[in-house]
């Protein structure tokens, strides 16, 4: 599953750099998979990339103000409208949608329709953090060549609900179904942290990494 190691002609892929993420991890884990790395939120260097891989741990509320403080909303906006490949990880898959309810409400980037809400999970822990299985329910160059269904470490206590079901990729249960990949045109998430869930998440980044290197083919 794993890719080469990053070669001269290998995707750019670059980590939105905000102060709110595992950073690092998410760009060792891409590294590992043969993408070549550049963390960033200089606006026209996340323009120039081939992939752009949005991190995220934290509250919504603060990620949103930060990530607006910095202009990177619009840039963000104009990368997925030019069909540049995004990924959103887990604090990050929840900012692609509209808005969520966590500490009063915030709006998020609205690349995709839904909004975040507290998980419905009456009588276990919140936030949830351990392993899930994760079943597909569509096809998606995300999944190649990928299990079904596949276990993915999960550290959260809000999850996305999509308005468009074909955005929904993969789902997962504590407490209630929920979404926890998705993938619609060129925006992907997951809600787990790819970059600490094994091969199955490096899988998902590889074929992640696959999709961006369709723009410099």
């Amino acid at each position: 599953m794993l890719a080469e190691p990053a070669t001269a002609a290998a995707p750019l892929v670059a980590i939105v750099d905000y102060g709110m993420g595992n950073r690092r991890s998410v760009e060792k884990a891409l590294q590992r998979v043969g993408a070549r790395t550049l963390m960033t939120r200089d606006h026209d260097e996340l323009r120039a990339a081939d992939g752009v891989l949005l991190p995220g741990v934290g509250a919504f509320p603060a990620a949103m103000r930060t990530i607006r403080e910095l202009g990177l909303d619009d840039v963000l906006r104009e990368c997925a409208a030019r069909g540049t490949p995004l990924f959103g990880s887990c604090m990050g898959m929840q900012l692609l949608f509209e808005d969520s309810e966590e500490h009063g409400g915030a709006e998020g980037l609205g690349l995709l329709r839904g909004s975040v809400r507290r998980l419905n999970a009456p009588g276990l822990n919140l936030p949830h953090i351990g392993w899930n299985a994760v079943r597909w329910v569509r096809g998606s160059p995300l999944r190649e060549g990928l299990p079904d269904p596949i276990h993915l470490y999960h550290v959260h206590t809000f999850a996305p609900h999509p308005a468009d079901e074909e955005a929904v990729l993969g789902v997962t249960e504590y407490g209630e179904t929920f979404a926890t990949v998705v993938a619609l045109g060129n925006i992907y998430g997951a809600q787990s942290h790819p970059e600490k869930s094994s091969a199955h998440g490096l899988g998902l980044l590889a074929n992640f990494t696959k999709r961006c290197a369709q723009v410099i083919a």
